[in-house]
């Protein structure tokens, strides 16, 4: 009794004070709100030390206007900003395309359909790491890709990283064979969730395949495909393992991006306040996204 009679003044200053206090708190009583707040404490306080004060410091730190003016006075920064906007625009584009069209494939009922389903997630499971510096090793010259040429074709391949479209390029698959297997999976169980009586619908009234695509799958999958193509925006906008481990900037540094060329500002030549504005520049172009991201959100919210 001695615990609830704690807990009823302070529920009554709150109620007088035109707040309600939350469902969980309301049964919660003396020595139990505090073991609450004892088990809640510690996880707020790493919260704040590994993720909130990092990320503060960091805007801090690149708060130098001066900061902005030596990056927009170098050629360099233009040339990661043009290569970020063609490796993000091309590669997201990419991705979710490939993603719809294997989707719908894997919608098919033979068993070894459902086997190549299991296949295809392999990439996605590997290590970055492992993946993209097997993917640089084959890519470079000599090596897999040109003996394999020469082997069949009896002539020499590419070399990717000498020349700026082929090796931007070989980011750009790298990065979709890496995460196509995951934007596949989401975007079929999303196909998923869509009743196969609409699809015998459309059957009976004489829809081709292309029409129940269009006028079925398109409207109710959409709000997903666009919510799945902003989030890899942002992922792929903040992609650091690809550049890096792939091409490494090749040839002489212009397929860097902005997360490589902040990373090298920042651990290879020692500016780490003009490496972490470098990668705050992109906050302008993460606001909005974020801000359609949280709306379609809400409005699905909505809509269920």
């Amino acid at each position: 009794m001695s615990g609830t009679q704690d807990v009823l003044p302070i529920a009554s200053r709150a109620v007088k004070r035109g707040r309600r206090w939350p469902d969980w708190a309301q049964h919660l009583h003396g020595s139990e709100f505090a073991w609450a707040i004892a088990f809640v404490v510690p996880y707020a306080a790493v919260l704040v030390v590994f993720a909130l004060y990092p990320v503060l410091y960091g805007l801090w730190t690149a708060s130098d206007p001066a900061l902005y003016a030596e990056l927009f006075d170098s050629d360099d920064y233009f040339d990661a900003v043009v290569t970020t906007l063609i490796y993000v625009g091309v590669g997201v584009n990419l991705d979710m395309f490939l993603a719809l069209l294997l989707s719908g494939y894997f919608m098919r009922k033979e068993w070894w359909v459902k086997a190549l389903l299991v296949i295809s997630i392999l990439p996605w499971a590997l290590p970055a790491q492992v993946a993209f510096i097997s993917w640089h090793w084959m890519l470079i010259y000599p090596g897999f890709i040109d003996s394999l040429s020469w082997n069949i074709f009896g002539v020499d391949g590419p070399d990717w990283f000498h020349n700026y479209w082929t090796s931007l390029g070989s980011m750009i698959i790298a990065y979709s064979w890496k995460n196509v297997p995951f934007w596949t999976l989401i975007l079929l169980a999303g196909r998923m969730v869509i009743p196969q009586d609409l699809y015998d619908a459309a059957e009976i009234d004489g829809a081709s395949g292309l029409r129940r695509f269009t006028h079925l799958v398109v409207p109710l999958l959409g709000n997903l495909y666009f919510v799945c193509t902003l989030l890899a925006t942002v992922w792929m906008l903040g992609d650091f393992n690809t550049p890096e481990m792939v091409t490494s900037g090749a040839p002489d540094g212009s397929t860097d991006v902005l997360a490589t060329m902040g990373a090298d500002l920042l651990l290879e030549k020692g500016n780490p306040a003009l490496g972490l504005a470098t990668v705050v520049s992109a906050v302008p172009v993460l606001i909005p996204i974020g801000i359609l991201l949280v709306r379609r959100l809400q409005v699905r919210e909505v809509q269920l």
